[in-house]
C-alpha cells in the first residue's frame, strides 16, 4: 500500500501509539524519518530509536517517552507542509510554536534541523512539522 504523505503517516503512528500507551511503535524506514526522530530524541520528546531489518525491509522503531504519572511527553504533533501545499519560510520569518515552548522541524539546504538552529545559522527551508 502506497502512502501519499509518509511524514504525516509517521506522525500519526506516533500520536496513536502515545494515545494507546504503547512502549514503542514501528514505522517504515526512510532517511528523512530517521532525521526527524533524531531531533525528537535530542529535544526530549522520545526516549530512543533504532533502525532494524535488512537492506530492503528496514523498520524504524521509536521508543516513546512518558512522564512519571504515565502521561505522554508529546502533547501534540502537527504536519505543516503537505504534498498538496508546501510551506516554506526564510530564517527571519520562522513561526514560533506555542510562544517558544514547542519545536519546529525544518528541512533546509543544510539538513533537517529545528527552527532555533535554522534561525541561528541564518537559513530557511520547508517547515515539516511542529511538536509540543
Amino acid at each position: 500500500m502506497s502512502v501519499t504523505d509518509p511524514i504525516a503517516d509517521m506522525l500519526t503512528c506516533i500520536r496513536n501509539s502515545l494515545d494507546a500507551g504503547h512502549e514503542a511503535t514501528d514505522i517504515r524506514h526512510s532517511r528523512l524519518k530517521v532525521e526527524i526522530v533524531r531531533i525528537l530524541k535530542r529535544e526530549g520528546y522520545v526516549s530512543d530509536y533504532v533502525v532494524e531489518g535488512g537492506d530492503n525491509k528496514k523498520t524504524l522503531r521509536v521508543y516513546l517517552k512518558y512522564t512519571d504519572d504515565g502521561k505522554p511527553v508529546v502533547l501534540g504533533l502537527r504536519r505543516i507542509s503537505k504534498p498538496g501545499l508546501r510551506r516554506h519560510a526564510g530564517s527571519g520569518k520562522l513561526p514560533r510554536v506555542l510562544g517558544g515552548f514547542g519545536t519546529l522541524i525544518l528541512s533546509t539546504s543544510s539538513g533537517v534541523m529545528t527552527g532555533a538552529e535554522a534561525k541561528a545559522k541564518g537559513v530557511g527551508g520547508e517547515i515539516l512539522c511542529e511538536v509540543w
